[in-house]
């Protein structure tokens, strides 16, 4: 039995640093020395990184030496064959392996607002939201635990689990999303026609662009520079940065609006795919805009397109989906005829919506318009576990629905009462609320009135005297409480009042003013 000791010894004896990590590791050849500059507390910094960008490279060129072979792809062993032809048989299948890798997560969202994050090789569910609004776009932010969601009027982030952190008001009616991981910039276009960067670190908005070309609806990013491709429904395809109130680049991609556009990111965002509604799909080299690499025309109008990591450019159009391959798709060719087909792959009866590849691998993901009868995860979820069986009880039990609710018509559940009607036993022609019926009415309907009233107010509306009059007009005031304020009235001494009835008298007697006559309002003048 070896001992704790010995095995580190035995360890230690077939182990070694990487080459980063040995301090005393000689520096590579034709490292430049900088001997023209005379500062010497600056070239021996540049020295130090030259030797230590040259080390780099060299570790980077022994990593790949583990890459014995290149990616492969699917070959035919003659000419008389087609890749686009062959399928896998029983036999093959059967020998299939799968092997679980962290990171496959797929978000999906739909046009109805369902939303969910799952793993696609497992199937397990990460979170599943029913947010009952139109939603159009959906991305993942720095890593796989948030994620934005362009919905009905606003940016919604939700975390892993699908609780809402954020709401970015700044993001009016978002159409299109699009993360820059390097930046950490959220980036959305929208019908408003604006294009807006947010810092999602700060949360302060970097940059607002005016497009000034209507609302837009196909958005794409070029990871080699960070540069985001616009396609819009006039046929114009801009590139915009965030630095530039202009667009870096505007072309006059199609005759019609531009539904489908893609870049490469295995040629180092050198090549970019675009396809309008007139049904034409072109290939542009971005190093130059003087025309298209390639050009062929498609069945059935606009068609969705998506770069894979390795260069593969998928087609989908119609009720298919077709895969092409380099180096055709980017050899320039001066017919308008389609490239070579790779493969394809007919999904019939279906409008297609959206294709998309796997970061890392050439496996496509594509979405349709057509409904199945797939199950309901509020109703059942056949990935349910615990927590979710847990929290299921728990809003069940909150949401229960009390048995005097059971009728034929479910639909009155959860709407409003209608306003209750009552109508007066004078009038039944027209319906009346009893909160704006007259006071005699209501106490009618309630049986509580008192037909004496209705009698006196009956002999009330005979002409009365002035002394009646004056009787039922001081009716509960008291004689004392009369007789105090005419006195209070009688006492008061106004001096202004006073001078102006001895100018009014003088003027009088001298005839400049004639005596004012008696009036019937003088009996509401007070004494």
């Amino acid at each position: 039995m070896v001992s704790s000791m010995d095995s580190l010894f035995v360890k230690a004896q077939h182990t070694s640093l990487p080459k980063s990590l040995r301090p005393t590791s000689p520096p590579p050849d034709n490292v430049p020395k900088h001997k023209h500059i005379k500062d010497l507390k600056l070239r021996t910094k540049l020295n130090r990184q030259a030797v230590h960008v040259a080390r780099s490279k060299a570790l980077v060129e022994d990593a790949e030496l583990l890459l014995a072979s290149e990616a492969g792809k699917m070959q035919v062993e003659n000419e008389l064959e087609r890749t686009w032809r062959i399928g896998a048989g029983q036999e093959a299948a059967k020998g299939r392996r799968e092997l679980k890798l962290d990171g496959d997560i797929l978000p999906i969202v739909g046009s109805m607002g369902h939303v969910a994050t799952f793993d696609w090789q497992t199937g397990t569910m990460h979170a599943e939201l029913q947010l009952q609004e139109t939603c159009r776009d959906i991305t993942f932010l720095q890593d796989q635990s948030f994620f934005a969601v362009a919905q009905k009027k606003y940016v919604f982030i939700y975390d892993r689990d699908g609780v809402e952190l954020h709401r970015l008001k700044a993001h009016i009616e978002p159409t299109r999303l699009e993360f820059l991981p390097y930046h950490w910039l959220l980036a959305s276009v929208g019908n408003t026609g604006f294009l807006k960067y947010q810092d999602t670190s700060t949360g302060h908005i970097v940059a607002e662009h005016r497009t000034k070309l209507g609302a837009c609806n196909t958005l794409a990013q070029n990871k080699h520079n960070a540069v985001l491709h616009l396609g819009h429904s006039n046929g114009v395809v801009s590139l915009w940065t965030p630095n530039l109130p202009h667009p870096a680049v505007q072309i006059l991609a199609h005759l019609g609006p531009v539904v489908g556009l893609s870049v490469d990111q295995s040629s180092g965002g050198r090549f970019m795919a675009t396809s309008g509604q007139d049904g034409v799909v072109k290939v542009w080299d971005c190093r130059n805009w003087k025309g298209t690499v390639r050009e062929w025309t498609t069945r059935g109008g606009g068609a969705e397109l998506e770069w894979s990591a390795r260069g593969a450019l998928g087609v989908a159009v119609g009720g298919s989906v077709n895969i092409y391959t380099k180096p055709s798709i980017q050899t320039p060719h001066a017919a308008k005829a389609p490239p070579p087909l790779y493969l394809t792959h007919p999904i019939p009866h279906r409008p297609l919506t959206s294709v998309r590849f796997c970061p890392f691998q050439d496996i496509l993901t594509i979405g349709h318009n057509a409904w199945s009868p797939n199950f309901d995860s509020t109703e059942a979820d056949p990935f349910e576990n615990k927590k979710a069986r847990r929290e299921r009880e728990v809003k069940g039990l909150l949401d229960k629905i009390q048995p005097d609710m059971i009728a034929l018509d479910p639909d009155f559940v959860g709407s409003l009462a209608p306003t209750t009607k009552l109508t007066t036993a004078v009038n039944d022609t027209h319906d009346i609320p009893f909160g704006r019926l007259p006071r005699l009415e209501r106490l009618r309907i309630q049986g509580k009135a008192d037909e004496t009233e209705a009698c006196e107010g009956d002999k009330n509306d005979k002409p009365q005297s002035r002394a009646e009059k004056e009787k039922r007009k001081m009716r509960g005031k008291g004689k004392s409480v009369k007789r105090y304020l005419r006195k209070q009235r009688k006492n008061v001494i106004d001096p202004t009042a006073q001078r102006e009835e001895k100018r009014v008298a003088k003027a009088i007697e001298k005839g400049q003013m004639e005596a004012r006559q008696p009036s019937a309002l003088d009996r509401f003048r007070r004494p």
